[in-house]
């Protein structure tokens, strides 16, 4: 096994998608698929189990991706063990309150790993080079790149009554505590003609959103991403197709920063290749 299978690994295992695994490590599919078949017959167990929405996780692969993560630390710790220190460029991102913590990560590791780019952070409406915000919070003069396209759930404490049903509607939401949320397309499920709703909070993030549903405090209608790997929190079906389209916008009068060309340009090639026909295995998406 090399570094860059292990990479691949912990991309899968993080996303629960090789295609979105292989996005985010700018790789065709085929590529990131390769590595899992290789690393499963060197290690002589199956890590992964496909299925329709993509894939899960074994115990194997639950067992080796805290070894595997390490490795890749200590590489990445050793590479810039002697590099002689450098100019930095200092990169302001503008972040949006509701992303989700792994993707932020995935998508934040390109950047932080060159050792010419001081990275800075600051809330989406601040002033910066570029936001990684939802589509739906794109202004008039600004380009978009798109990162990922996510539907949205019904988050519920584990004994919620609601729990008990495969999939939530709008009117199953009459006089039940919510959790509201900032920057979020949950208008759309709900509609003009909304049932009587109980706002018990207003998050201001993903986590203290979870946080809050997980304590019983009420019911949050949340992307995708953020509900799946809460263990205290079931997920539900809403039965109104709302999704949301998240990457990274720039302003279109204003040439990109140097240090985004390349992180960009690379984006816009991976979702440009073609999908490739292919025989489905064990390890693969649908």
């Amino acid at each position: 096994m090399d570094i860059r299978e292990l990479r691949y690994f912990a991309a899968v295992y993080r996303e629960r998608n090789l295609t979105a695994a292989a996005r985010t490590c700018f790789v065709s599919q085929p590529s990131i698929s390769a590595a899992i078949t290789n690393l499963e017959a060197e290690l002589g167990t199956t890590l992964f189990i496909r299925h329709k929405k993509g894939v899960a996780p074994t115990a194997s692969a639950e067992q080796f991706h805290a070894l595997a993560r390490r490795i890749i630390d200590e590489a990445d710790a050793a590479r810039s063990l002697f590099r002689k220190p450098s100019t930095k460029v200092t990169l302001t991102l503008g972040l949006m309150r509701t992303l989700d913590v792994p993707r932020t990560i995935a998508l934040l590791k390109p950047l932080t790993a060159r050792s010419d780019i001081a990275l800075r952070l600051v809330s989406s409406d601040a002033r910066a080079d570029a936001r990684i915000v939802s589509k739906s919070m794109l202004r008039d003069d600004e380009h978009f790149v798109p990162f990922w396209s996510e539907r949205y759930v019904a988050a519920l404490p584990p004994s919620h009554p609601l729990t008990l049903k495969e999939k939530i509607r709008a009117t199953d939401l009459a006089d039940v505590a919510m959790i509201d949320r900032c920057h979020c397309e949950q208008s759309a499920f709900f509609g003009r003609a909304a049932p009587r709703r109980q706002p018990a909070a207003i998050a201001q993030s993903e986590d203290w959103a979870m946080a809050l549903v997980a304590a019983g405090v009420g019911v949050a209608i949340v992307p995708e991403g953020v509900a799946k790997g809460h263990p205290d929190v079931a997920v539900r079906e809403i039965d109104v197709k709302v999704r949301r389209e998240v990457g990274l916008a720039y302003r279109a009068s204003m040439p990109l920063a140097d240090a985004l060309k390349d992180f960009v340009g690379k984006l816009r090639k991976q979702r440009r290749k073609p999908e490739r026909t292919r025989q489905p295995t064990r390890s693969q998406n649908s």
